[in-house]
């Protein structure tokens, strides 16, 4: 429960992944586009998955009593096991080791802010697969074409700091380390060796002799 809604939580710090967040996407299967976020929740925050799991029960004793007319359905997985397998049998990726993970989405797009600004929303730039944050989320029961259950809404993201980017790319930083503090104090810089490389022919064609000494013609 947060600010006295049984459904709502704050999670404590989770790192972020398929980081949807500035643009919505459509599913796989087709159907309407959404803002989403699979949050990786460390095992070690016992806190967190309690109160998700109030949660999730209120939401279904919710839809009990005003969706479903009295039945429950069966449960649907929401929290899964990031050290177990995914539906398809495969294993999920090491960033989801020692983690619990749960997938949020909505229809409108979320305030996404750092901790140190809440009143400023960060740029598209700041907001990415694998950074850290604390974010709202709220489960509701839903009845949809026969299909029975409990969802898991996105609210706000607020960021609490950097990690290593989850897209499979690399900053420029990394890439690059070092190479340029390699290059002071010891070596010629790109422009210096520029500039000695198009002074070299000038130099020779002053040094050179009037005849060439192997034919003995002018050159």
């Amino acid at each position: 429960m947060y600010q006295n809604i049984a459904t709502k939580v704050l999670t404590g710090e989770v790192r972020l992944s398929y980081a949807n967040l500035t643009t919505p996407r459509a599913p796989q299967q087709g159907g309407e586009p959404k803002y989403s976020v699979t949050l990786l929740i460390p095992k070690t925050d016992t806190a967190t998955i309690a109160d998700i799991e109030a949660s999730i029960k209120a939401a279904y004793d919710e839809g009990v009593s005003k969706k479903w007319g009295g039945a429950r359905p069966a449960p649907k997985q929401l929290v899964h096991d990031g050290d177990g397998l995914r539906q398809s049998g495969l294993p999920y990726g090491d960033e989801c080791k020692g983690h619990w993970v749960l997938t949020a989405s909505t229809k409108n797009k979320p305030q996404v802010v750092g901790i140190d600004n809440l009143s400023c929303e960060l740029l598209p730039s700041d907001i990415y697969s694998g950074m850290y944050a604390r974010v709202t989320i709220n489960f509701f029961a839903y009845d949809t074409a026969g299909s029975k259950g409990v969802g898991c809404g996105l609210g706000n993201v607020m960021k609490t700091r950097d990690g290593d980017a989850l897209s499979g790319g690399s900053s420029a930083a990394s890439d690059f380390e070092g190479i340029g503090q390699s290059f002071s104090g010891t070596q010629f810089s790109a422009a210096q060796s520029y500039g000695q490389a198009q002074a070299a022919p000038a130099f020779q064609q002053q040094s050179r002799p009037a005849v060439n000494p192997i034919t003995g013609m002018p050159w």
